[in-house]
């Protein structure tokens, strides 16, 4: 994926394209919480959330609550590139992608239960909820997935795409389709991709701190730091940031026990970990 992605770079691709392109491969993988690996929520549906945002223009895209779609980021830019919104949620978002011939995602199981009231379903989501309370949210090899990337001609591009977190309310939007949350492109500073609990990075609006920073004078590796830390102090966050600045700096920190990702250093070789 990432020498894939690489490549279409050094052939003159934007960076909103091989943002794209990276997150299809990674929604269709099925190793991951997101597009077609994408945990169902406590009611059993699967419901995803991304965003993708370029930077020369500080154009974005996101989708919500989304059921049925095979890519998510698709529906992101569409909404991006053919709306005049940055965010739609729910049914409409997947009307709307239908309606521009995106493909469906695979059903996962036949309907064939007998139909439950919506007030018996809704009590009993909300039972299984208290009794998941304060149990581990995060599943090992299913994770929100992410990139950034940098084209030849200076532009930035950010993009996430998930299935959320564990213990999830049905209608539970994280922090990956919200701008400056979860993402976010400037190509006068960064592009940032998170990954972690939603609820912390949400609060912490720790994206667009990480391009404030930059913007007051940070190093990139400082500005990622910085940020992380005030979201551990002040809420006791969980999260990790990919980040790229407008040189091509790359930098991964979390504050979690791992955080799979990759990169392609300055000798075109491709370096893959877990943590950073």
């Amino acid at each position: 994926m990432l020498l894939a992605t690489h490549a279409r770079l050094r052939r003159g691709a934007s960076a909103l394209d091989a943002v794209e392109q990276a997150i299809r491969g990674l929604e269709d993988s099925g190793l991951f919480n997101a597009g077609l690996g994408a945990r169902a929520q406590l009611d059993g549906v699967p419901r995803m959330d991304a965003a993708i945002m370029r930077g020369r223009d500080l154009r974005a895209g996101a989708v919500a609550a989304l059921e049925g779609i095979r890519h998510p980021i698709t529906a992101a830019r569409l909404v991006m590139e053919q709306t005049d919104h940055v965010l739609i949620i729910g049914g409409p978002a997947a009307r709307l992608a239908r309606h521009f011939g995106l493909e469906r995602a695979p059903r996962r199981r036949p309907r064939t239960a007998p139909p439950v009231r919506r007030a018996d379903r809704m009590a009993r989501t909300l039972r299984l909820f208290r009794a998941l309370r304060g149990k581990p949210r995060r599943a090992g090899g299913l994770e929100t997935v992410g990139a950034v990337a940098l084209d030849l001609h200076g532009s930035l591009a950010a993009g996430t795409s998930t299935g959320g977190i564990g213990c999830m309310l049905p209608g539970r939007v994280g922090d990956s389709p919200l701008i400056g949350s979860g993402l976010y492109a400037d190509d006068e500073t960064v592009a940032v991709s998170m990954t972690g609990v939603g609820e912390h990075i949400i609060r912490s609006g720790v994206a667009k701190e990480i391009a404030d920073r930059l913007m007051g004078g940070a190093t990139v590796q400082t500005a990622t730091r910085l940020a992380l830390a005030r979201m551990v102090k002040r809420v006791n966050g969980s999260a990790g940031a990919l980040v790229l600045d407008r040189h091509g700096e790359i930098v991964i920190k979390h504050v979690t026990p791992h955080m799979a990702a990759g990169y392609i250093d300055a000798a075109g070789i491709p370096v893959v970990n877990d943590r950073f």
